[in-house]
Formats: C-alpha cells, sequence, structure tokens
C-alpha cells in the first residue's frame, strides 16, 4: 500500500512540474522581438532584431518551444543564458547551493524550534501558551524582508558581529560560511517558526482533547509515553502539512532576502533574469524550485503515510 502510495504521490508530481513549467513558458511567450533587442541594445537595426528572433528560436510556435526545452530537460541540458550566452546548468550549479544552503538550514531548524514550542504551548497552557500566541502571530504578521533590514542594522551596522552581505561557501570556510548565512536565516526563521508552531500547537491541541487519549490516560498511562507515542504521532499529519507548506514560503522569501544580503542565490538569479526575459535561465530556476518543492512534499507525505496508515489511501 505505502509503494502504490509513493507511485500515485510520483505520478501527481509530474503533473505539477508539467503544468507548472507549461503555465510560465507561456507567460514568457510572445515577446520574441523584445528580447531580440534587449540582447542586441535599443540602437540595433530592425532587420538584424529579426535575424536575432530567428537565431534564438523564439519565432517558433510555443508548444515548439516548450517541447524543444522539455526535451532538453530530459537529455540534461536546459540550454544557454540569451544575454550572456553561459550554459542554464553552469549558472544553477554556482546559485543552487546558496540557496539550497540557506533554505535547507531554515527548514531543520524550523522542524526543531517550532515541534518544541508548538508542544510547549500545547501542554502547558495558562500565561506560557499566551506568550507563544502573541508571539507566533507578531512573527507571522511581520515580513522576512523587514526583519532582514532590521537584523542588518542591529547586527551588522550597530554591532559589527555579522556581515552585511556577501556569502562564503561551506567548502571554503565553514565558520565564514555560518556566520555569512546567520541573518539571512534568522531572517527567514522567525516567520517560518512563528507559522508552523501555531499549527502544531493547533494539532496537539485537537488530538489531546480525542476520547482515546482520555482513555490512555484514564488506564494510567504516564504523560511523557502518552505524548510521544500517541499524541504527537497522531498530530503528526498537521505537523508535516504546516511544515511542507513552510518551505514554499521560504523559497519566496529567500528571494528577498538575497537581495538585502547580496546572497548570490537564484532568487537573485530569477530577479535580474525575468527583468531582462531570459527565457532559458527563467525556466531553469522555475524548474529547480518546483523540483525541491515536490521533493519536501513528498517526503513529506512519505513521512505521513509511514506514520498515519489512513494517509496511504489517498
Amino acid at each position: 500500500m505505502l509503494a502504490l502510495s509513493i507511485a500515485k504521490k510520483l505520478a501527481r508530481a509530474v503533473a505539477v512540474l508539467l503544468v507548472v513549467t507549461f503555465v510560465t513558458f507561456c507567460m514568457m511567450f510572445g515577446n520574441g522581438e523584445g528580447i531580440a533587442r534587449g540582447v542586441l541594445g535599443l540602437n540595433a537595426q530592425q532587420s538584424d532584431v529579426e535575424k536575432e528572433v530567428v537565431k534564438l528560436g523564439l519565432d517558433q510556435p510555443l508548444l515548439v518551444q516548450y517541447g524543444k526545452w522539455l526535451l532538453g530537460v530530459v537529455t540534461g541540458d536546459l540550454g544557454h543564458s540569451y544575454f550572456t550566452g553561459q550554459s542554464v546548468n553552469d549558472a544553477l550549479a554556482t546559485r543552487v547551493p546558496v540557496t539550497l544552503s540557506l533554505v535547507l538550514v531554515t527548514l531543520i531548524l524550523t522542524m526543531l524550534l517550532s515541534v518544541a514550542i508548538g508542544v510547549i504551548a500545547a501542554i502547558y497552557g495558562g500565561w506560557v501558551d499566551r506568550v507563544v500566541q502573541f508571539l507566533t502571530v507578531l512573527g507571522a504578521a511581520v515580513p522576512a524582508f523587514i526583519i532582514a533590514v532590521a537584523l542588518v542594522f542591529a547586527f551588522a551596522v550597530a554591532l559589527p558581529l555579522f556581515p552585511a552581505t556577501g556569502y562564503i561557501p561551506l567548502t571554503e570556510d565553514p565558520s565564514g560560511w555560518t556566520r555569512s548565512i546567520a541573518l539571512p536565516v534568522l531572517a527567514l526563521l522567525i516567520g517560518s517558526v512563528a507559522g508552523a508552531a501555531s499549527q502544531i500547537r493547533g494539532a496537539v491541541l485537537d488530538v489531546q482533547g480525542k476520547d482515546f487519549v482520555r482513555t490512555l490516560r484514564a488506564r494510567g498511562i504516564r504523560e511523557t509515553p502518552l505524548l510521544f507515542r500517541h499524541v504527537l504521532r497522531s498530530a503528526s499529519g498537521p505537523g508535516l502539512t504546516a511544515l511542507s507548506l513552510q518551505t514554499i514560503a521560504l523559497l519566496g522569501g529567500a528571494v528577498f532576502v538575497e537581495q538585502i544580503f547580496a546572497l548570490p542565490g537564484i532568487g537573485q538569479l530569477a530577479n535580474t533574469s525575468a527583468q531582462q526575459g531570459d527565457v532559458p535561465i527563467v525556466m531553469g530556476v522555475v524548474l529547480v524550485t518546483i523540483v525541491f518543492v515536490l521533493i519536501v512534499n513528498l517526503l513529506g507525505d512519505v513521512a505521513n503515510a509511514a506514520l498515519n496508515p489512513k494517509a496511504r489511501t489517498r
């Protein structure tokens, strides 16, 4: 049953990937002359612009262009940038590790902190719960880019503890890498933990009110085993869903955070390429982003199915 559930989810993931990439391609289609003029310069002759349109293949029908791009995806060749001539594969190879390190570190910390905070708020209640609810609402309400700007002024300008901009690869200097992503991760972490902790708190409270929990408690099972063996397992479904949604939010927030901290990630690349109309680069960024989101969601679904047998039939 678990294998069948995974197969169904993989099929859905492929369908989502095709739909999202096709819609994105449609949105970028139809501006061939504008892209060619951007490549050649505003003072280029019309005849040269028309030749560039043909050279780039922008005169071909939508389905033909998309089919060629899709074939390139299957063969591992995502094309070349219209403006720099750089291979999309090479451009992504230098940018993806930056964004992934930022998002993955934030996601791991979100999992640890949100579960701990959500469970503490649900278990202890009272003033602890009220304080947690206030802080989670506040953290979720403030956009990541505002938090990022505040962190720069506080910990890079007023107290120069961390660098305000730049990125050092982990392979070159682990200590420098940690310092370079500390503030960007914190900027994303506050809102991410706030959103996930609130959902986990609600899920734990809901499970605690179930009849089977009251029955187990009446039988004399201690609170600690009851919490870890039964309550958290039953609450894992909504918790995993909340964390999956936070992954999508983290990727969106990373676009703005990378701009503020001048991190050479795919967010910065996507922003520049979209303004230029560099279709191969934009499609490469979209492909990587969607694949990452689908993988995280698939892992969440598999974990949920392993913990909750009812989820295997969906």
